[in-house]
């Protein structure tokens, strides 16, 4: 349901309910279902640790993600996103390469297409997979931050309210396969910014914006938080001497928000409305695709530990390549493998 802070990552409620249930009643364990951090690998790749505690791929004896009968997103997926604040033209033209690199099928290996080929590994009732379609819809800048720049996690339906109701390019009113992206900038806070979220998604209320519209809200922490939301191109203040990683893109904040949109994108189209694939009794606090996966990025990868990744040329950190750059971005469970995985895996 929401992009957890990462810096070692506190999870959503749900999660940490999740995990500390496992620590405090069922006790330490020690399944074959977990898959031991590789001692060998002929790849280009980055270990990254905090102290020597290394988690990994999480275990399918205890993960019970269902499939709740509500519907996903299995028709092309038009992403219509909102600039709220002021945002360079580089870093839109980041996250837009990103949402375009995802249906890009002739990317090089690893790549970003790959990532979602999991996602579109999981189906609604008629046995209909997510759409492998994903593209850019319209856009709607929000420079004059109408609506403030702090926002509360209500305010944010008002915003999208407010680009769907526009006098002049109005967005699309698109319920079925649309995808509403409100990326907020360096200087909004959002509630809950910073202190336990990074991003989270939900469907907007009919009595408030007139309409059922999935959408996920992503914010810039550059300024306020990168030690937590731009994880790992940002350290914390809390964990000395540990260098961080250099963002492929040149920018950490924007190269930060890459890993929680990619996050936010896989839960909306498998779970867009509550009610579809989660784990846990409470729909209303989900345990989805990408929160069982926090903080992995590579083989070995979970809690501090980021996995291993890959190095370029220029020093940057990545696991994933566009069209034309490369990114960062956490994986997905696969409920085929009953564990996280994503195209850098050494398994594969």
């Amino acid at each position: 349901m929401c992009q957890a802070l990462s810096a070692p990552s506190p999870p959503c409620t749900a999660l940490l309910s999740f995990l500390f249930f496992l620590l405090t009643v069922v006790g330490p364990v020690s399944v074959s279902a977990w898959r031991p951090w590789p001692q060998k690998n002929n790849m280009n790749t980055t270990d990254y640790a905090f102290g020597d505690s290394k988690k990994y791929e999480g275990s399918s004896e205890f993960v019970k993600l269902r499939y709740h009968m509500g519907p996903v997103l299995t028709t092309n997926i038009t992403v219509h996103t909102i600039w709220y604040g002021k945002w360079e033209r580089n870093q839109k033209k980041i996250i837009r390469e990103f949402i375009n690199s995802i249906s890009a099928a002739n990317s090089a290996h690893p790549s970003v297409a790959g990532w979602w080929r999991t996602v579109q590994l999981y189906t609604d009732q008629t046995g209909a997979n997510i759409s492998k379609s994903v593209r850019l819809g319209e856009e709607k800048n929000d420079r004059f931050y109408s609506h403030g720049k702090s926002l509360t996690r209500l305010s944010i339906q008002t915003v999208i309210k407010s680009a769907i109701t526009a006098k002049t390019r109005p967005l699309p009113i698109n319920p079925r396969s649309g995808l509403y992206l409100l990326l907020t900038a360096d200087d909004v806070y959002v509630q809950d910014f910073c202190t336990s979220v990074c991003g989270f998604h939900y469907f907007t209320f009919p009595s408030l914006v007139g309409y059922t519209l999935p959408y996920a809200w992503v914010g810039n922490s550059a300024k306020f938080c990168p030690g937590q939301c731009a994880y790992p191109f940002a350290v914390p203040a809390y964990i000395p001497n540990r260098k961080p990683f250099k963002s492929p893109n040149g920018d950490v904040g924007v190269d930060g928000m890459i890993s929680v949109i990619g996050h936010e994108m896989a839960e909306l189209a498998t779970n867009p409305l509550a009610n579809a694939w989660y784990a846990g009794q409470d729909p209303s606090f989900p345990v989805e695709i990408a929160d069982l996966c926090e903080g992995i990025y590579g083989t070995g990868g979970g809690g501090s530990y980021t996995g291993q990744v890959l190095d370029a040329r220029d020093g940057a950190t990545y696991n994933m390549n566009g069209i034309r750059r490369r990114f960062l971005v956490q994986w997905v469970w696969s409920h085929v493998l009953n564990y996280c995985t994503g195209p850098n895996a050494l398994d594969h």
